[in-house]
């Protein structure tokens, strides 16, 4: 099976030494997004999942696809007490990009480098 690496470097551009996504015959793999270059580079969590979501889901539609295609998230946020319980606004952007059509999500504890990254996701999808 052909992999290509893909760039999206006019949705968001990865580093230097790694791929912002691997596309391996229907399935898509994409690196962890967060909300550094944007708006809300230094905003609250939830502006940044807001950016976060438009990212993916925008990089999936670059590739034929469409939001319901993204079929696991893995979250990495700074304070899980931001996330828990998953409702209110955090549901609402959810339901903004996915529709009725959630992705499996698993939602990790973690310690990123700088103060103002909340969240960092990173998305499987499989392509019609």
């Amino acid at each position: 099976m052909e992999k290509r690496r893909i760039g999206f470097d006019d949705i968001y551009a990865a580093g230097p030494h790694y791929s912002r996504g691997v596309r391996a015959g229907n399935m898509l793999f994409l690196s962890g997004c967060t909300a550094n270059r944007s708006d809300a580079e230094n905003g609250k969590p939830m502006e940044q999942l807001r950016v976060v979501l438009d990212r993916l889901t925008r990089m999936v539609e670059a590739e034929g696809g469409k939001p319901s295609d993204i079929v696991k998230l893995t979250t990495f946020v700074k304070n899980t007490d931001d996330w828990f319980p998953f409702d209110g606004e955090q549901a609402d952007i959810y339901h903004e990009f996915f529709g009725d059509d959630y992705p499996t999500n698993t939602i990790v504890g973690a310690r990123f480098p700088g103060e103002n990254v909340h969240i960092e996701i990173d998305a499987i999808a499989v392509l019609d």
